[in-house]
Parts: structure tokens; C-alpha cells; sequence
């Protein structure tokens, strides 16, 4: 018989990103999972005091666990678990891979043991994860395979709950695929990414060793010629720190346009660098696009989520725009009105377009249950 926690079980769940972090509270029941509340936060304030501000003004009372995404698991941490002194060790030891968010979510996690107590179980739900198991030849770098193994460089990926989570909402619409279909997924907030998945497994995606490649982002820049960093180390003086930080935080649409990271105030802007970050931002999405249809040999959906992918219509038109070719045509009204899980295709498209919203906070809730029911 499960244990009474098991059958009645409430989970908060702590996602942070590079500039907000997303709460949310679950009651699991009778094998039900329930949304009770979810708000963002800007990640400004002391997680201690953030935490318990939303415990007690939306009156959670017993929490019985805590789960977190994290988004670098590197090679070690493949799966969720519960987190302990190793499992944070971890996490610690890979930040340099991920500095804008697993020193961040480490935060969180200490935070919560001071706020709930040493006791109470945490557990741990890692971005890396669902692209554990790439093609061999879409996780290799081809650099000298002794650097590869003593360093175990590879590529990573990024943004897997949230990837995981359109594949799922895309399926929920068409149960009659099983575990079939492919489809290509865009995740657009402040990281940027895009996955071509099969059957449910990931083929290819565009952020690599670390979140920084890939897509043109908020402010990261994704694709670089490696010799023009080495170039601009040597004519700038640049420490590796430095060099982080200029291709973190001060490249991507703040970078282009000398503005704003927030696209929609780009999109007002009639300042020439501001076009010409927004046009940058989607020329490079439309690229990896077509290179991920020809990955799949094609697909039966494209899947937009994240803050911008959802809520930013104009984006998704211009990312889609000349793409007839290969059988996808927008409806411009369903575009414009999208809300919710909606598609957005024309009926004369042989791709289907949607825009999924993206809940992360449900998986990570989902994966915490099963971890601890698993240990009885």
C-alpha cells in the first residue's frame, strides 16, 4: 500500500531563469496532480524571503517537497533525484558551464533548506537530461577526441523540460501518433533554443556545451566564430571572465541594438540597430529551422512556447515568412489571435504551426511525485 504522503502529496516548485524565477504549489492525489497557485517573481529579492512570502500569502501550510529545475545535470546527474551533499557538490561543479543559472538555483535549494528545514526532500529535475542521449554525431565537437574525454566536452543541450513539455502538448493533440511524429520545438524567452525531435527523442538541438550556443538570444549571442572571440580577447585584453560576460550578458537583441533585450520594445523602435536585432533574431531562427526539417526529412509540426514564442506574433510571422517551400503557411488572423494551445496554420499547410504554452512547473511537479513514491 503507498504511504499516505504518496496518496496526498504537496510539491512546490522553484524555476529559475537567467532573470525571473516562477513559483508554483501542486497537490498530488489520488494519482490527480493540481495546480493550486504559480506567480514569477523577478529574481531580485532574497530567495529566503521570497519563499516564504508564498507559503504564507497563498496559505500552502505543509509542504512535502520541493522540486527544482537545474539546468545543467552535466553527465553525472541524468535523471531526477533527491538532492543531497554530492548532488549539490555537483551542481556547483558544473556552474562554469551554466553561470547564469545553476549558481542561481543552488541558491534556491540552500534557501529552502533554511526556509523548510534540513529534513524536507528536494529534488532536483535537470534541463540536460532529455538530451542525454543524442545522436552521437549531433553531441560531438570536432576537436581532438583526448580533449573531449578528459574534459567530457560534448554538446549538452539546454531547455529540455520545456522542449519536452511541446512535444507532450503536441501529442495530447494528436493521441492517434503514439510515439510517432516529428516535430520541431522553439523555446523563446531570455535563452533561446530550438530541438528537432522523433518519436519522442531528441535528434539535434541548437544550445550545445553551455546555453550560449545556438539561437541569437536576450543578451547572449549564440553562434560565433571562435576565432573572432580569440580575436577580440587579444585586441581588447580580455580575461576569460570578461569574455563571459560580454557574450552572456551584453550581446544578443541588448547587444545588436544598443537598447533594450526585450524585443517588444525593439519592435516599437524605428532606430536602425533596433530593425536590425529584431530582423538578426529571426533570420537566425529561420536557419536552424530549415537545417532541423532537413534532419528529420521533413516534419509534421513546428511548435512555438516561451515568452516571446507565445505571446509576440509578429516573431513567429517573420520567423516563418518565405517558408512556403516546404509546405508551412501561417494564418495570419490565428497568428494574431492565438491563446492557449492553438494552431496556427493555414489549411493548405502540410506542416502544422502551433503555439504551446509551456509549463514547465507541471513536469518538474510530475517528476518529483515519482521520485518520491519510488523510495516507498
Amino acid at each position: 500500500m503507498r504511504s499516505a504522503q504518496a496518496l496526498a502529496m504537496k510539491i512546490l516548485t522553484v524555476n529559475t531563469g537567467s532573470s525571473s524565477v516562477r513559483l508554483a504549489a501542486f497537490l498530488h492525489h489520488q494519482e490527480k496532480l493540481t495546480e493550486l497557485v504559480s506567480v514569477r517573481e523577478d529574481s531580485g529579492g532574497e530567495p529566503e524571503d521570497i519563499l516564504q512570502e508564498f507559503v504564507q500569502v497563498h496559505k500552502l501550510g505543509k509542504v512535502n517537497v520541493v522540486a527544482h529545475r537545474v539546468v545543467h545535470g552535466g553527465m553525472r546527474l541524468t535523471s531526477p533525484c533527491v538532492i543531497d551533499r554530492d548532488v549539490e557538490r555537483e551542481i556547483e561543479c558544473l556552474a562554469p558551464l551554466a553561470p547564469l543559472h545553476n549558481p542561481v538555483a543552488l541558491e534556491w535549494i540552500r534557501a529552502a533548506k533554511e526556509v523548510f528545514g534540513i529534513h524536507m526532500p528536494q529534488v532536483a529535475v535537470f534541463d540536460t537530461a532529455f538530451f542525454t542521449h543524442l545522436p552521437t554525431v549531433a553531441q560531438t565537437y570536432a576537436i581532438p577526441h583526448e580533449l573531449t574525454g578528459k574534459y567530457a566536452l560534448r554538446r549538452y543541450g539546454f531547455h529540455g523540460l520545456a522542449h519536452q513539455a511541446m512535444w507532450q502538448a503536441w501529442r495530447d493533440q494528436h493521441p492517434d501518433f503514439v510515439q510517432n511524429g516529428k516535430i520541431i520545438s522553439m523555446q523563446f524567452g531570455a535563452g533561446c533554443s530550438i530541438t528537432a525531435t522523433e518519436k519522442g527523442l531528441p535528434r539535434d538541438t541548437s544550445m550545445g556545451f553551455s546555453p550560449l550556443e545556438g539561437l541569437m538570444m536576450a543578451t547572449r549571442s549564440g553562434d560565433l566564430d571562435p576565432g573572432l572571440m580569440t580575436f577580440l580577447q587579444r585586441q581588447e585584453s580580455l580575461a576569460p571572465e570578461q569574455m563571459d560576460r560580454l557574450l552572456n550578458e551584453q550581446s544578443g537583441l541588448s547587444g545588436v541594438s544598443g537598447i533594450s533585450a526585450d524585443i517588444r520594445e525593439l519592435l516599437k523602435s524605428k532606430d536602425e540597430y533596433a530593425g536590425l536585432a529584431v530582423e538578426l533574431y529571426c533570420y537566425r531562427a529561420r536557419k536552424y529551422l530549415g537545417a532541423y526539417l532537413a534532419v528529420l526529412g521533413g516534419a509534421n509540426a513546428v511548435i512555438f512556447g516561451g515568452g516571446v514564442g507565445e505571446n509576440v506574433p509578429v516573431v513567429r510571422e517573420k520567423i516563418l515568412a518565405g517558408m512556403e517551400w516546404c509546405g508551412i503557411h501561417l494564418d495570419a488572423k490565428k497568428n494574431s489571435d492565438a491563446s492557449g494551445m492553438s494552431c496556427i496554420s493555414s489549411e493548405a499547410s502540410r506542416v502544422e504551426v502551433w503555439v504551446a504554452p509551456v509549463n514547465e512547473a507541471t513536469i518538474l511537479a510530475q517528476e518529483a511525485e515519482a521520485v518520491i513514491s519510488s523510495r516507498g
